[in-house]
C-alpha cells in the first residue's frame, strides 16, 4: 500500500530530487512462509512453558491462569479470523505481529505473578483464603495499571510514527495487552470467585508453598 500511494505521488508531479535506492530486501514466499509456521510453533511451545510453570509454581493459581492464557490465546486468534469480515482494515498474522502477540503473553504472566504474590503475602500475614484474594487484587492493580498503560502509550506512537512491520508489530501488541488485562483481572478473578471454597481452603499447600508459609 505504501508503495502504491508513494507510486501515485511520484505520477502526479516530478518531485525536485532524484530518487535513491537506500535499501532493499525481497522474501520468497516459501522462506515467509517457512519462517511464520516456525513462529508459530515457537509461539505455541513458549506458551506451553510458560503454563507448565506456572502450574509447578503456583499450583492451583497457576493452573487458573494457564486456562486464562489458553482463553486469551483463543480470543486473539478469533480476533485475527473476524477482523477482515467485520472491518475494512484486517490484521494480519505476520512475524512482526506474531513477536506482537508472545510479548503481550509476556504482559499477561507478568499480571498473574503480581497478583499471585500479593495473594501470598496476604495468606502469610494471616488473612483468610478469599480476603487474601481480594486484598491482593487490590494491591496488585496500581503496578499492573502503570505497567500496561506505558507499553500501551509506547505502542500508539508507534502506530502513528511508524511504518510496516513496526506498525503492525505496534497494533498486535495493544490489542494484546488490552486484552490480557481483561484476562488477568477480569476472568482470572471471576473463575477463581466459582472455585474457591472451603475444601481448598484447608489445602492451602495448592496455593501456596509450604516453604513460603508464616512460621
Amino acid at each position: 500500500d505504501e508503495a502504491k500511494e508513494l507510486k501515485r505521488r511520484l505520477n502526479e508531479g516530478a518531485l525536485p530530487v532524484p530518487i535513491k535506492l537506500v535499501s532493499q530486501q525481497s522474501v520468497g514466499a516459501s522462506l515467509g512462509k517457512a519462517s511464520l509456521e516456525k513462529s508459530l510453533k515457537a509461539g505455541v511451545a513458549g506458551l506451553a512453558i510458560v503454563g507448565i510453570f506456572m502450574i509447578l509454581y503456583y499450583r492451583f493459581f497457576g493452573f487458573i491462569a494457564t486456562i486464562a492464557l489458553f482463553i486469551y490465546s483463543a480470543m486473539m486468534i478469533s480476533i485475527f479470523k473476524l477482523s477482515g469480515v467485520v472491518s475494512d482494515w484486517p490484521i494480519t498474522l505476520t512475524l512482526s505481529g506474531i513477536a506482537g502477540f508472545i510479548l503481550s503473553i509476556g504482559m499477561a504472566v507478568d499480571a498473574n505473578v503480581l497478583i499471585f504474590e500479593r495473594i501470598k503475602e496476604e495468606l502469610r500475614d494471616g488473612r483468610g483464603l478469599e480476603s487474601a484474594i481480594n486484598e491482593g487484587f487490590r494491591r496488585a492493580w496500581p503496578s499492573i495499571r502503570d505497567g500496561n498503560y506505558s507499553t500501551i502509550l509506547t505502542s500508539m506512537i508507534l502506530i502513528w510514527m511508524g511504518t510496516g512491520f513496526v506498525k503492525g508489530f505496534a497494533v498486535i501488541l495493544t490489542i494484546g495487552v488490552a486484552l490480557s488485562m481483561f484476562t488477568a483481572i477480569i476472568l482470572v478473578r471471576i473463575i477463581l470467585q466459582f472455585v474457591i471454597g472451603d475444601w481448598i481452603a484447608k489445602r492451602l499447600w495448592l496455593v501456596i508453598r509450604t516453604d513460603s508459609k508464616k512460621k
